[in-house]
């Protein structure tokens, strides 16, 4: 009988040490997914900072970009009217130049033909 408690009693250890092995390893597995929750936590935090800058600045981009479609509008339509300014003056010369000269041929005195 002596022989079986000594067997009886390795098993026990065994089983002891088996069952410490495992709570260590439970422990380390434990304190391996606190540090995860943590780092989880903080990224998901990072997350929603990002988000909303990112949401404040495609706002801001938005106003911005409609305001650069405006000052472009507004730049070719008063390039347009120049350019048109431009042709009028250019035609309006042109009349001025050519009534001028109409109007000295009407006042220079005539040549008597000998």
């Amino acid at each position: 009988m002596s022989q079986q408690a000594a067997a009886l009693q390795n098993y026990n250890n065994e089983l002891v040490k088996c069952m410490e092995d495992l709570c260590s390893k439970r422990e380390e597995l434990n304190r391996q997914i606190t540090q995860e929750e943590v780092e989880k936590d903080r990224l998901q935090h990072d997350i929603r900072v990002l988000t909303e800058k990112l949401s404040r600045i495609n706002e801001s981009l938005a106003h911005r970009l409609a305001a650069r479609a405006n000052f472009d509008q507004t730049i070719a339509e008063t390039q347009a009217a120049y350019t048109k300014i431009l042709e009028s003056s250019h035609s309006l010369l042109s009349v001025l130049k050519q009534e001028t000269g109409n109007l000295s041929k009407a006042t220079e005195p005539r040549r008597k033909d000998h």
